[in-house]
């Protein structure tokens, strides 16, 4: 490379750096990918790194010698790799003053050449001894000796892109016993010297070196030992299973008081790294430990190290150290069992300690949300641990101790959380509420707590919710709607702040009620009743005064996200119980009786109604029932009230008996008769669309849980308001249809009838709604098509509406033998996609969508009309070959459509929605599948361009996609072969045609798919090799080809070994496509894989 080249390069690596021009940096980029062409390139690349100054040069070079190292790693001999190792070592060395950028990028080169080459060359193993050279030299060079044991750890500890997990395990297993206790010593040891000062630089290179040093503890402690795959997404730590090897650095004390040290004199981010080390050391596993008096030792340390920092509060001012320190309260129960814990000196102490810092967070809440549900689930795990600890173990009173601790707790987490509603309004500072994540966290670990002490806590949380009970009525008995003082709206937004806050918390606790036979003697029932009274109360005073004001007086949003929460809870424990199994004869407790000699659920359950004193379980469905009903009344604009009412309206009507239940009761009754926008105005808000679907699939999933004669009314009578919305929409003329005022109506009933169709689930069931639809609205449909294809609101709508009508689910559509209706069903099908596909193809020709727009306003569109179709073609209710036979137009037209569509998108914009991609090949799956006669009259040109697509799914990288492809592959390939000798068949005849205009095509496809499966990715190799035999006995000539290209490429000693895998992958197959033959040829496949891939070369 000359001066000039050089130049360039610099000039282009800081055009894709720094130019704030898009098309520049797409071209710098597309330029300077050349250089991860081809391995010939990486003399180029090393000498930019030793010619430049330019940083941004130097990354690009450092990015391109990772490419193709990676990519190319089979073409380099041994001595190669170990050369270009060297070199990049040797360059830092020499360069330890480049950005950090530059340094990363290099230091992750060395790890990835270390990794990939771990049992070429023994070099490659004594790396981290090697790396000791660089912590003896100068500080820069300590620095960079640190960052490259954490690059080897971390490399080491991650999967690679193209390599089996069988491989990955081999050399992270052969990594952890040869080098990795090593690592974790020298970054022990590095801390050590900064403890005692022996490094003397600046404090900023022992900044660096620190946080170096605490990151290497945390990655070495965090390494996957046993190769569980733990979920990096997850702070849940976890077991660390260290090997036994560790276990004198594990026991030592000096180790912990290292790390307490850091934590406590250092800051974050230093501090926080350090705390996280002390978690994982807190999570060893117990087995490590040669007696339980060692495991004791280490525990008591560690507790007391614990207790002196809260007791000082060392380092707790700081929300990352805080964070990290709540974690380890929460995992020291996790990893020690109670008996342990009562037995290690001081630990009254710091359960005492604990449960003050626990009530101090809750009294901070407004910094300390993100981390309340760890201090929670520390008592949550030692109240629920108590039971199978004998009360005179271990620390005296420590039964006592913690019922203490736990009641303080309980009682400053409802009243802080109470206390949090005022400060929110006087402050305006973020609610707590709002943060659904965190207030979720909180409530899951609620119910063990608060059951421990049930009647203490019971008392505790009527005690707070009477009084603001009474004040609230008295409030609101007061109130003139028409004119609310500020100061009165105010007390009552705080009252209901507070309400929302316990109904809440009602929720949790009665939600963690146990069926199981250990708790059904407790009469912990009474409470839950005693609390659930409240809660109903609260909603009939709220519900009254609502529908008194007919909807303009309406509660805080966020009580009523509270009230369907306790609802859930409840429905969950105690409605609907008999749908569940039980120890009677029968399995299932009846709805409203009870045997002469109940069992202890079924008495538990009747006491729970008896003390609520609300009525029996139906009065009780009813009450929730119509909350439902007044939701959907009168809170038509709140998107969220109206999803979560739904959603508890579903899951009521979802079990079998449950929805007879229901059906009994006059609120779902009158939902039923009157399912329309003028009882419930939240059907006709816009944005509440897909509320539509849902409202109108549960209130059909509940008319047909019952038989014909046990229907509350006749499904005719159901659908007789969308089917005179239908008719109204019928009589329109095509410019009335297409009025603006008629757009949220024809959206509305489509909506309704998707619902409807979605739940119906047997062949009685869908005859009813085709036999109301046909033949009077069936033209509609076809007409919206042709009317509104420019819309996406509605033909959306109308598409996903026919994709859920032709959808053969559970083999529903099932007419009789002698009927026509599954021709006139696809007649109609066939015109809806057509008129919608021909007017959308013109439309869009004509005008230019902008490319944010494009997804929505033409491909979705396209997409939903090829799901209709491949719903319709797969259903198996059609004949098609009657259509041929009757001259009727309806499936050409349909299939010509639709490869129109196909055709007018480009295959970049096929790959870059993967909505649209599945779809499109799924089409062609169905095409090549069932009618290839009509993919093989198409033009050569135009069915390469299909053919080209399809090899361009092959190649991706969702492996269902990949696998449709491959199918879709399979079926022309098998055609070929079963087909190839019949002359007078004349789609054999275009096939041969095609096939000498394109005379590599099967060339191609068998070159990709064995290159698939010898490098690409083993998730779906399995799909991708079933097309292989039909392949090969289709163009022997492809198959001979492509081995010897393969064999051309490797080197003799290579060449040998791959003739013989290939003899072995062809010895015994049969010539033929049968089952048995095919699956034999698969599995040699996958052995023949398996084998080669340990020596090809690229």
């Amino acid at each position: 490379m000359d001066p000039a080249q050089l130049r360039q390069v610099e000039e282009l690596a800081n055009t894709l750096y720094t130019s704030s021009s898009t098309s520049a940096r797409n071209d710098a980029q597309s330029r300077l990918l050349s250089l991860q062409t081809s391995p010939q390139n990486i003399p180029t690349c090393q000498q930019i790194l030793d010619s430049s100054q330019q940083p941004y040069a130097l990354l690009v070079a450092s990015n391109s010698l990772m490419s193709l190292i990676t990519g190319h790693w089979n073409s380099f001999t041994t001595s190669q790799r170990l050369e270009i190792r060297n070199y990049v070592l040797s360059y830092l060395g020499n360069n330890p003053h480049h950005p950090n950028y530059v340094t990363s990028q290099l230091v992750r080169l060395v790890c990835r050449i270390t990794k990939l080459g771990w049992f070429d060359d023994r070099s490659h193993r004594e790396l981290p001894e090697e790396v000791t050279k660089f912590l003896q030299a100068t500080v820069e060079h300590c620095v960079l000796g640190l960052k490259l044991l954490n690059g080897l750890v971390e490399e080491l500890n991650v999967p690679t892109t193209g390599r089996t997990l069988t491989q990955h395990r081999k050399t992270a297993v052969s990594f952890r016993d040869v080098s990795l206790f090593r690592v974790f010593q020298l970054a022990l040891t590095t801390l050590s010297q900064l403890k005692t000062s022996t490094i003397q630089t600046s404090q900023q290179n022992l900044s660096t070196l620190t946080e170096q040093s605490l990151t290497l503890t945390v990655r070495c402690l965090s390494f996957d030992f046993i190769g569980t795959n733990p979920d990096e997404s997850s702070e849940d730590v976890g077991t660390i299973q260290v090997p036994s090897t560790w276990r004198s650095v594990i026991q030592d004390s000096e180790t912990l008081n290292l790390l307490l040290h850091f934590y406590s004199t250092q800051e974050p981010p230093k501090s926080d790294k350090a705390m996280e080390a002390i978690i994982l050391l807190t999570s060893c596993r117990r087995s490590l430990f040669p007696t339980d008096k060692d495991r004791a030792a280490f525990l008591g340390r560690l507790l007391n190290g614990i207790t002196i920092l809260l007791r000082n509060q060392t380092g707790l001012e700081h929300s990352e150290n805080y964070h990290q320190f709540c974690r380890l309260l929460g995992r020291l129960k996790a990893n020690y069992q109670l008996s342990e814990l009562v037995k290690a000196t001081g630990y009254t102490e710091w359960l005492s300690l604990a449960s003050s810092f626990t009530v101090q967070s809750m009294q901070n809440w407004q910094l300390s949300r993100n981390s309340i549900h760890y201090l929670l689930a520390l008592f949550g795990r030692l109240v629920a641990a108590v039971p199978y600890v004998r009360p005179d173990a271990g620390a005296k009173g420590h039964t006592k101790s913690l019922e203490d601790a736990v009641g303080s707790v309980v009682q400053n987490y409802v009243d802080c959380m109470l206390g949090s509603v005022q400060t929110v309004l006087q402050e305006e500072c973020d609610d707590p509420l709002d943060d659904s994540g965190s207030l979720t966290e909180q409530l899951e670990r609620l119910p063990v707590i608060c059951r421990f002490q049930y009647a203490k806590v019971g008392t505790l949380l009527v005690e707070r919710f009477d009084p603001i009970m009474a004040s609230y009525q008295n409030a609101i008995a007061t109130l003139n709607n028409n004119n609310i003082p500020v100061q009165t709206q105010q007390k009552l937004t705080m009252l209901e702040g507070q309400l929302t806050w316990l109904v809440y918390i009602i929720g949790a606790v009665v939600g963690g009620h146990s069926w199981s036979t250990s708790h059904l003697d407790d009469g912990e029932e009474r409470i839950d009743a005693t609390l659930s009274r409240r809660v109903f109360q609260l909603v009939q005073l709220i519900d009254f005064r609502c529908c008194q004001s007919n909807g303009t007086a309406l509660c805080d949003s966020k009580l009523e996200s509270a009230f369907l929460f306790y609802f859930q809870n409840f429905r969950r424990v105690y409605m609907f119980m008999w749908d569940q199994p039980t120890g009677s004869s029968s399995g299932i407790v009846t709805a409203g009786k009870v045997d002469a000699q109940p069992t202890t659920k079924q008495r538990v359950y009747k006491n729970m109604f008896d003390f609520m004193a609300m009525g029996d379980h139906t009065q009780v469905a009813n009450l929730i029932v119509t909350k439902v009903g007044n939701n959907l009344k009168y809170w038509p604009s709140n998107e969220e009230v109206i999803s979560k009412t739904l959603e508890l309206f579903h899951d009521m009507a979802s079990g079998y008996s449950s929805s007879k239940l229901l059906l009994t009761l006059d609120t779902v009754k009158y939902l039923l008769m009157n399912h329309t926008a003028a009882a419930f105005p939240f059907l006709e808000v816009k944005g509440n669309e897909r509320h539509r679907t849902t409202f109108h699939a549960t209130l059909t999933r509940l008319l047909f849980s019952s038989t014909a004669e046990e229907m509350p009314l006749p499904f005719d009578n159901f659908i007789d308001p969308i089917c005179e919305v239908l008719r109204q929409l019928g009589s329109l003329d095509a410019q009335g249809l297409k009025s603006p005022q008629v757009r949220t109506p024809l959206i509305g009933v489509l909506r309704d009838l998707r619902g409807i169709a979605s739940s119906l689930h047997n062949r009685r069931t869908y005859l009813m709604l085709f036999e109301r639809l046909f033949p009077e609205h069936f033209p509609l449909l076809t007409r919206i098509s042709e009317v509104w294809y420019d819309d996406p609101g509605v033909t959306t709508s109308l598409l996903k509406f026919m994709y859920e009508f032709v959808y053969n689910k559970a083999n529903r559509v099932n007419f009789e033998q002698s009927s026509p209706n599954g021709i006139l069903l696809f007649r109609t099908t066939s015109d809806v996609i057509c008129a919608y596909g021909k007017n959308s193809i013109a439309f869009h020709s004509q005008n230019t969508v902008p490319e944010t727009e494009v997804y929505k306003q033409k491909y979705k569109g396209f997409a939903l009309s090829l799901d209709v179709l491949v719903a319709a073609l797969s259903g198996n209710y059609v004949c098609f070959g009657v259509f041929q036979l009757y001259n009727d137009p309806a499936l050409d037209r349909a299939l010509e459509v639709a490869l129109q569509m196909i055709l007018s998108i480009s295959l970049d914009d096929v790959m870059a929605y993967p909505k649209l991609s599945k779809s499109y090949f799924s089409f062609l799956e169905i095409l090549f599948r069932s009618h290839i006669q009509v993919v093989l009259a198409l033009t050569t040109p135009t069915l390469m361009s299909l053919l080209n697509a399809v090899h361009e799914g092959l190649q991706s990288s969702d492996a269902p996609l990949s696998s449709i492809c491959a199918t879709s592959v399979d079926h022309l390939s098998t055609y070929y072969y079963t087909n190839q000798n019949k002359e007078n068949k004349p789609e054999v005849a275009q096939l041969k045609q095609h096939l000498a205009a394109e005379p590599n095509l099967f060339a191609g496809l068998t070159a990709t798919l064995f290159n698939l499966l010898l490098f690409g990715s083993a998730s779906n190799h399995w799909a991708v090799m079933r097309p292989m035999l039909s392949l090969m006995l289709a163009s022997e000539r492809s198959f001979t080809q492509y081995k010897d290209q393969l064999m051309s490429t490797q080197s003799p000693a290579n060449q040998s070994a791959l003739n013989e895998a290939f003899d072995k992958l062809l010895a015994d197959v049969s010539r033929n496509l049968e089952s048995q033959n095919r699956d034999r040829f698969t599995q040699r496949l996958t052995a023949f894989r398996v084998t080669t891939r340990s020596f090809l070369t690229l």
